[in-house]
């Protein structure tokens, strides 16, 4: 398969509002690869393509971002990337490591832009920055493998769900057909699309939501964490199916002390304090990262884990079954210091009065669950809500960056500013593209050209301090990114304030007292 095809595709499936033409469009395009000569070879490059077109490599992390795209060569004028092709590059870069890699990938990107018309050129910066947003994720893909493939979207979608895997789930169904996808099952040892949730606004809007009763859980600011088990083998995933088992030893520890041959589980891993409050949320984090491995992990801080949900046991899946009877398989399993503190109830007054005493814990909030609920794999079901307390900043916006698939000729990813009133200055604290509707795009592209203190062709363009914006966030956390040593935990745009001027934006001192908190 040619690159130049995915990258006209990604292309007009990004110009595209219509969801049943991202569909159709995508679906043409899997189809025709596909049929290629040699059908392992279109199978793997099918699976590559829509890792691709879902903003994702395969090889998850290669080492090459912004910073080593901002200057390309001149693109070619004719097309000679192959799918195969560049994804071999793609791991030959990714696996550089030690003296002079970082010249030598830099050589590698280069060659490999060099070789790559203007519209692959644009899709692959888009791909390896993080940027590819064409409204072709989730659903949208997992619908078009369906018509690919001639087979009912509802069974394509709980086999990448159970599989947390679409890529493998679209070549199986573009070369195996229905037989090839219902093959996909609920396996210990291959990692789940974990459920996730909506957000209420409170917890009587979640009750009202649930039907008036439902299970409250502690929402605690550590990292979510998959477990299987089978025997005295332990594997434990991320929310992004990442396997960490080697960076997490205390977790398989627990694991193997629980009376069970085989299981799959939800838990939480965090980073507690000799008081039992958590520590913040980086703490836990550095045990995530990739340099971390059993060695250096037995010496760093240690991890506890809690479970909240099972989806396996001892040969039985529960994932089909209500929350009721999954939690009572979890109490019969897991000692209770080491399962999520929760609460059943109907009274809105008890429900704040749980969610008062975990917020007191230093924890992040509450999730309300339905009683009733299965367990739905993938998908940000109505059956789970978070609730938790949203912090708001007036801030100023310093500099703006151009958008991409969508939001192409669009100013889009704003950079955020606290006030400084010591040195009469803004400190940034971090950027976000989230909460933008259309109209304010269009506003704010317009508003930000009339802002702009100096050249508006380079992918960011600096402003004069002069907008202010309302951003809420769930926290601060520690940063040596920005200046002030702080960042805001997931930013998004509230409104513009055009009724306050940047003397009367946020101050430093306010963000480092939630820092503090």
């Amino acid at each position: 398969m040619r690159l130049i095809d995915v990258a006209t595709a990604s292309a007009e499936v990004g110009a595209s509002s219509s969801r049943s033409a991202k569909i159709a469009r995508i679906a043409e395009l899997l189809s025709a690869g596909a049929r290629g000569p040699d059908p392992d070879a279109a199978a793997r490059e099918v699976a590559t393509v829509v890792a691709w077109l879902s903003g994702d490599l395969p090889q998850r992390q290669i080492g090459v971002g912004w910073a080593a795209l901002r200057s390309l060569p001149e693109p070619a004028v004719e097309p000679t990337h192959t799918v195969a092709g560049v994804d071999s590059a793609f791991t030959e870069i990714g696996a550089l490591a030690g003296k002079g890699s970082a010249a030598c990938r830099a050589t590698q990107v280069a060659a490999l832009f060099a070789a790559a018309t203007e519209v692959e050129q644009q899709f692959l910066r888009r791909l390896l920055s993080g940027e590819l947003r064409q409204g072709a994720l989730g659903g949208v893909m997992a619908d078009a493998v369906a018509k690919a493939a001639e087979v009912p979207p509802a069974t394509v979608r709980r086999a990448a769900m159970l599989a947390g895997n679409l890529p493998a789930v679209a070549a199986a169904a573009l070369t195996g057909g229905v037989a090839a996808v219902a093959e996909f099952g609920l396996w210990v040892g291959r990692p789940v699309s974990p459920m996730l949730a909506q957000t209420a606004t409170g917890v009587d809007d979640a009750l009202e939501r649930l039907g008036g009763a439902a299970i409250f859980e502690a929402k605690l600011d550590g990292a979510r964490v998959q477990i299987h088990r089978e025997g005295d083998a332990v594997s434990v995933y991320t929310r992004s199916l990442d396997d960490v088992t080697a960076r997490l030893p205390e977790v398989v520890a627990a694991t193997l002390a629980l009376p069970v041959h085989t299981l799959i589980a939800d838990g939480e891993a965090i980073a507690l304090r000799p008081d039992g409050r958590p520590h913040r949320f980086q703490v836990t984090a550095s045990r995530f990262g990739r340099r971390t491995d059993a060695a250096t992990a037995a010496a760093a801080q240690h991890l506890s884990v809690f479970f909240f949900d099972l989806l396996h046991v001892d040969g039985a899946d529960l994932i089909d079954a209500p929350t009721t009877q999954r939690l009572a398989a979890l109490d019969a399993l897991v000692p209770e210091a080491q399962r999520v503190d929760r609460m059943d109830t109907s009274d809105p007054a008890a429900a704040r009065a749980f969610l008062a005493t975990t917020l007191a814990a230093g924890h992040e909030g509450v999730m309300a669950k339905s009683p009733a609920a299965p367990y739905e794999a993938g998908r940000r079901g109505s059956g789970w809500l978070k609730v938790k307390p949203v912090h708001t900043l007036d801030l100023v916006v310093l500099a703006v960056e151009w958008g991409s698939g969508r939001r192409t000729g669009k100013l889009s990813n704003i950079h955020l500013g606290a006030r400084e009133p010591a040195g009469g200055g803004f400190v940034m604290l971090g950027k976000t593209f989230k909460g933008m509707t259309d109209a304010m795009l269009e506003w704010q592209t317009a508003r930000f050209l009339e802002l702009a203190d100096g050249p508006t062709d380079g992918y960011v363009v600096r402003l004069r301090p002069e907008q202010v914006v309302e951003i809420a966030f769930d926290g601060v956390q520690k940063s040596s990114r920005y200046p002030a040593g702080m960042a805001l935990r997931f930013a998004r745009v509230l409104r513009y304030r055009e009724d306050k001027s940047p003397a009367e934006a946020d101050t430093v001192e306010a963000v480092r007292a939630i820092f503090d908190t």
